[in-house]
């Protein structure tokens, strides 16, 4: 698309209303994508609703999802499996937020920063990784392409607002109670635990932290820390990539953070690793990152480097970032950007 004006396109968004696809829609308007028409779709009862730009939320049925360039997905696995396929049948190219395609070979797992080649062979639809995956990417590709990574122990610490609004409520609904009687917490914790109610997380979330997060499996693990496992092996092209991840949720509303250890296959130096996190795209130094902080920010930040104490091929930091934005609708729209850059958007599907 070099040299000629770039195409004015239609774009779908379907979970308009939830709060990553809310946030997609300032993103598209606030970025400047050249859309000339955006069409919000939502659940049932969200039909007629009007939004910010005077957008009315639309029905998913065939008739509605002919003529798309590009169609936004953030309305979770089921919906994803119903109809991500049905517009790219229709000549979409759809970029999906849910875990409905991220674990299928044939189909790409994209952080704009890390592996956008990986969008040239897309067959219409597109994965956007898990949130806590995607913030943990960006100062890992850094380090792998200057040191050779070969395993990681990642120790989440994920915001309650990874589980959507309601884990945000849930938790805003915890605080006044809990602070009101702070000589409790301190001398019957399971008693003030138990003034209030918990459905969202797995224990009481307000002044604690819950270090089960996602389904039990067999083995011990939940699917949000496979999630972090599988999908960081394809995202980076390291098949082999030996991961132990531990997920814990935390009480703070909006902002991941992980704490990573890194291993090599040769000795690092934090100097290098340095110069490597400063030049990545979209990736910050900070001295101490916290997600309060990048809160509402489109960068991740990277802290706390430092060799580790018993192996000299291995690096210890800890990264955070925005989980509603570059966690989820920031790189969703990236990947729509970048495929438009990449001539991918209304090109025949492979």
């Amino acid at each position: 698309m070099t040299g000629s004006s770039p195409p004015s396109l239609r774009v779908a968004v379907v979970g308009a209303t939830g709060a990553v696809g809310t946030v997609m829609l300032r993103l598209l308007r606030d970025r400047g994508f050249p859309a000339s028409e955006i069409v919000p779709f939502a659940s049932e009862r969200s039909l007629g609703r009007e939004l910010d730009g005077g957008l009315v939320v639309a029905a998913l049925t065939e008739e509605n999802i002919q003529g798309f360039d590009i169609a936004l997905f953030s309305a979770g696995a089921t919906r994803s499996r119903e109809w991500a396929r049905r517009f790219a049948d229709c000549g979409a190219v759809v970029v999906d937020n849910s875990s409905a395609f991220r674990k299928d070979p044939d189909i790409p797992l994209v952080v704009s920063e890390v592996n956008p080649g990986a969008l040239d062979s897309h067959d219409g639809i597109v994965a956007n990784p898990n949130c806590t995956t995607m913030v943990a990417m960006l100062p890992l590709k850094a380090l792998h392409d200057g040191f050779d990574l070969r395993a990681i122990v990642a120790t989440s610490y994920q915001a309650a607002g990874g589980a959507g609004q309601s884990g945000i409520d849930e938790l805003a609904r915890q605080v006044v109670p809990l602070a009101a009687d702070v000589a409790q917490l301190c001398d019957d914790g399971a008693a003030a635990a138990a003034k209030v109610e918990h459905r969202v997380h797995a224990a009481t979330l307000a002044f604690n932290v819950v270090p089960l997060l996602g389904a039990l499996g067999a083995d011990g693990y939940t699917d949000e820390e496979l999630k972090l496992r599988d999908e960081s092996r394809k995202i980076l092209a390291i098949p082999d990539l030996a991961v132990s991840p531990t997920c814990v949720r935390v009480p703070v509303m909006v902002g991941h953070g992980v704490a990573v250890r890194a291993t090599f296959s040769q000795e690092v130096d934090v100097d290098r690793a340095l110069e490597l996190l400063r030049a990545f795209p979209n990736l910050v130094v900070d001295e101490v990152p916290t997600p309060l902080a990048y809160a509402g920010r489109d960068e991740v930040a990277v802290g706390r480097v430092r060799r580790d104490l018993a192996d000299p091929r291995s690096l210890s930091f800890f990264v955070v970032g925005d989980n509603l934005l570059k966690g989820a609708a920031l790189n969703t729209v990236q990947l729509a950007e970048a495929l438009l850059e990449r001539g991918l958007v209304g090109a025949p599907v492979s």
